[in-house]
């Protein structure tokens, strides 16, 4: 299953919520995004038959392995992203709403660039 965009942003969402909490819940992700419950249940419901995360009796949501890999590839992105943007002149807001944007869209080739640049330069 190819993730599109709003599905990566819900797997970052679960593994920051994670990072907060043991227990994450689609309350919790819907509060965090300010999705509705029928956005969130619908997106839940794709996540876990793509095999990212699992829903347990309780309620909880964890990521997969296969859904930790995205989310962090995302995170990860999204922070470097961030960095490299606050370093040429953008303010924090800003470019942590951009790098948002653009980390679903940049190639590899581009982003191993600029983190290259980025830890090259302590940023």
């Amino acid at each position: 299953m190819h993730l599109q965009e709003s599905g990566e942003m819900y797997l970052e969402t679960i593994l920051l919520l994670s990072r907060e909490s043991n227990f994450v819940r689609s309350v919790d992700i819907g509060e965090y995004m300010g999705f509705s419950k029928p956005s969130v249940s619908r997106a839940v419901g794709l996540l876990k038959n793509g095999g990212y995360i699992t829903v347990g009796e309780d309620g909880a949501i964890k990521l997969t392995e296969v859904g930790r890999e995205v989310a962090e590839k995302i995170y990860e992105r999204h922070t470097i992203l961030t960095r490299w943007l606050i370093d040429i002149g953008v303010d924090g807001e800003t470019a942590s709403e951009d790098a948002c944007k653009i980390e679903h869209h940049l190639s590899d080739t581009t982003f191993q660039a600029i983190k290259q640049y980025v830890e090259k330069h302590n940023i």
